[in-house]
């Protein structure tokens, strides 16, 4: 690992000319949305822009034998959401733009690192997609397109090697107007954000799946979808005709179904 590893877009390369910026970082200011285990996601405003920020200080050896006991991946730096947002635009799927990223230091413990992204402004995320819909219910298309575009990303997402490991309803951003329109259609854009847990490999493994679907499932949970709908996800997502996908896949939609009890039972 490099010891020191810096992007600037030309906008921040400009303002922060000649200056540490790392120090920057740190005391950046604005609305802090999470500052806990050595990350802070903050929201601030430079030169009259929004950004985002995710900046690490180094979780320290308890978090990560911790999640090592625990059979999980420790997050130790924003490389992760680096990457993975880097992932996402190579396979054309909508996440967040990055303006800067940094890490320096050889300690896996002691890492500092930071991402910077655009604000994606004017958005709403799918949280409450159940409580709007049982309000104003959907056209048939809107629903349809929304399905498709849906189990086209984590088709996608899956087949190429990432997992989000917290793929939820409320993760995926799109034009705010949403929530007074109620349409969704080809044109419409879904962002997918919250990628710092991501993993990446050449092949994802069946278990990761099978947690990701589950978890997007149960955060539908008040989504009043049919079985058509539910059947409609599994054809586009397994690439196969409804028979074939549930000849070949049964256990595998069982066992995602079992994944979206768990939590709802949690």
């Amino acid at each position: 690992m490099a010891s020191t590893q810096i992007f600037l877009r030309q906008e921040l390369a400009n303002s922060w000319q000649g200056q540490d910026v790392f120090s920057n970082v740190r005391q950046l200011e604005g609305d802090v949305y999470r500052d806990k285990e050595g990350r802070k996601t903050l929201r601030f405003d430079l030169n009259d822009k929004p950004y985002f920020a995710k900046v690490h200080q180094g979780v320290g050896w308890s978090e990560i034998i911790k999640n090592i006991v625990q059979l999980r991946a420790p997050v130790i730096s924003a490389k992760n959401e680096w990457t993975a947002i880097k992932f996402l635009e190579q396979h054309d799927i909508d996440t967040m733009t990055i303006a800067a990223y940094g890490e320096r230091g050889h300690n896996p413990a002691k890492i500092e690192s930071f991402i910077i992204t655009d604000e994606l402004t004017n958005t709403m995320s799918l949280e409450h997609l159940g409580q709007q819909w049982q309000q104003t219910p959907p056209t048939f298309n809107t629903k349809n397109c929304l399905i498709n575009k849906l189990a086209n990303i984590s088709k996608t997402m899956h087949e190429q090697g990432m997992n989000h490991r917290d793929y939820y309803l409320c993760h995926f951003l799109l034009d705010e107007n949403f929530a007074t329109h109620n349409v969704i259609d080809d044109s419409t854009q879904l962002f997918l954000i919250d990628l710092h847990r991501a993993q990446i490999r050449t092949k994802t493994p069946l278990r990761w799946i099978i947690k990701d679907i589950g978890s997007l499932y149960y955060s539908a949970a008040q989504v009043a979808l049919t079985q058509r709908d539910l059947f409609r996800f599994m054809k586009i997502y397994s690439g196969m005709s409804l028979r074939e996908t549930l000849d070949k896949q049964h256990k595998f939609w069982l066992n995602v179904a079992k994944r979206a009890d768990k939590l709802i039972n949690q």
